[in-house]
C-alpha cells in the first residue's frame, strides 16, 4: 500500500519524508527540489509485537509496513501542465492514499511559494488541481458511456454515478465526499479518480507551538479535514526529523521533555494504516513474531494466503486466540485450559490482533 506525501513546494514534505523513513531525501529551501518521487518503506508501530517478543523470545520480529512516496511540490495550473504538474498528477495516480502537508507557522526565513501563510488557500490549491484533473477524466468517461448507451443500457448506471460525482467536483468538493454505495464504487473503480483517494492532512507547526493549544492555522486545517470526514494531525516536522535520528532511549526522553506520549510520526503512520482500511493479524512462535497486513473484512482463507498461497489453497481451519486473552492469561497453554482458543472456518472474518495458526493440507 502506497501513501503519497503531497503539498505546495517548500512546506516540509521532504523533511517529513526524511523523518518517517530516515531515507535522506534531498531537502532545500527552493521549489521543486523533489522531482522524481522518493520512496520509503515504513514499519507500522505496534506495541503488541514488543509484548509478544518478550513472551516468545523469537529469532525475529517483523512489523507490518506502509510505503510512503515523497511527491514533487505542486503549484496552480498543475492540471494544465504548470510547474511539474503532469509528473505530480501521474505520481499521485499511483498511490492508494494522500497525506497532504500544510504549513501552519510563520517564518520570514522560509519562502512560501505564494508569498504568505494561508492554510485554507494552500489546501484548496492542491485539491482544486486534482479536481480539475478529475473533471477532465469524468468528461472523457461520460463521452464514452454516452456512445455505449446507444447499444447497451448498462452504461446508464455508470453515467448516473459519473454525473453525481461531477456535480460535486464542480462545486469544488472532492469525489471522496460523495456518498456512494458498493455498486456505484465498483462502476467507477477503473476511472482512477485522484480526489476519491482517502486523504490525511498534516499541519506543520513550529517548535514553539509543540504541546500548546492549536494555533489559528491548525484550527482551520482541522475544520477543513472534518468537513471531508478525515483527520488533521498537527506536528512539527523539524522536531520529528530530529527525533527520528535518536535511539529509543533518547527519543523517549526527548518526548517526555516535550510532554508527549508518542511522536507525531508514529501517529501519522498508525492513522495512515487505518486510513487505508488496513489491520494486522499476528503469528507468534520461536522462529518469528510477525504482523501481517490485510484489509478489514478479510476472511480467514484469504488471510492465510498472505503467508503462502499453498496455505490458502489447502485451508482447513484457523486456530485463533485474541491478543488480549493471550496477554491476560500469560501463555498459550493457559489460554487452552480456559477454552479461549477458537477453531474458525472459511467464513470467519479476521479481527485486528487475532493471533493465528492456520491448519492446511499440503
Amino acid at each position: 500500500m502506497k501513501i503519497g506525501i503531497v503539498g505546495l513546494p517548500n512546506v516540509g514534505k521532504s523533511t517529513l519524508f526524511n523523518s518517517i523513513t530516515n531515507a535522506g531525501a534531498e531537502c532545500a529551501n527552493y521549489p521543486f527540489c523533489t522531482i522524481e518521487p522518493n520512496v520509503g518503506i515504513v514499519p507500522v508501530p505496534d506495541e503488541r509485537l514488543e509484548k509478544l517478543n518478550q513472551m516468545y523470545k523469537p529469532q525475529k520480529v517483523t512489523h507490518a509496513v506502509i510505503e510512503f512516496v515523497d511527491i514533487a511540490g505542486l503549484v496552480k495550473g498543475a492540471s494544465k501542465g504548470e510547474g511539474l504538474g503532469n509528473k505530480f498528477l501521474s505520481h499521485i495516480r499511483e498511490v492508494d492514499a494522500i497525506c497532504q502537508v500544510v504549513r501552519c507557522f510563520d517564518d520570514n526565513n522560509i519562502v512560501h511559494v505564494d508569498g504568505s501563510i494561508n492554510p485554507l488557500r494552500d489546501i484548496e490549491t492542491i485539491n482544486l488541481e486534482l479536481i480539475f484533473s478529475d473533471i477532465e477524466t469524468i468528461d472523457k468517461r461520460l463521452e464514452k458511456a454516452k456512445k455505449g448507451l446507444k447499444s447497451d443500457k448498462k452504461y446508464q448506471a455508470e453515467m448516473n454515478v459519473l454525473e453525481k460525482i461531477k456535480r460535486a467536483l464542480e462545486e469544488g468538493k472532492c469525489a471522496r465526499t460523495v456518498s456512494l454505495n458498493d455498486d456505484e464504487k465498483e462502476l467507477i473503480k477503473d476511472a482512477f479518480l485522484l480526489t476519491i483517494k482517502p486523504s490525511l492532512y498534516i499541519a506543520n507547526i513550529s517548535e514553539n507551538d509543540i504541546g500548546k493549544p492549536d494555533n489559528e492555522y491548525v484550527k482551520i486545517v482541522k475544520k477543513y479535514a472534518e468537513s471531508e470526514g478525515t483527520q488533521a494531525i498537527p506536528l512539527c516536522v523539524k522536531i520529528e526529523e530530529e527525533l527520528s535520528g535518536l535511539d529509543r532511549t533518547d527519543k523517549k526522553e526527548m518526548l517526555e521533555a516535550m510532554g508527549l506520549k508518542e511522536s507525531g510520526l508514529d501517529k501519522v503512520v498508525k492513522v495512515s494504516y487505518d486510513l487505508l482500511g488496513l489491520m494486522s493479524f499476528l503469528t507468534a512462535g520461536e522462529p518469528e513474531v510477525r504482523a501481517w497486513t490485510i484489509k478489514k473484512g478479510t476472511k480467514a482463507p484469504e488471510a492465510a494466503g498472505k503467508i503462502h498461497s499453498d496455505i490458502q489453497r489447502g485451508f482447513i481451519k484457523a486456530e485463533i486466540v485474541s491478543y488480549e486473552d493471550l496477554i491476560r492469561e500469560g501463555s498459550i497453554n493457559a489460554v487452552k485450559e480456559k477454552g479461549l482458543l477458537r477453531m474458525e472456518g472459511k467464513d470467519y472474518i479476521m479481527q485486528d490482533g487475532d493471533i493465528v495458526l492456520f491448519r492446511f493440507n499440503v
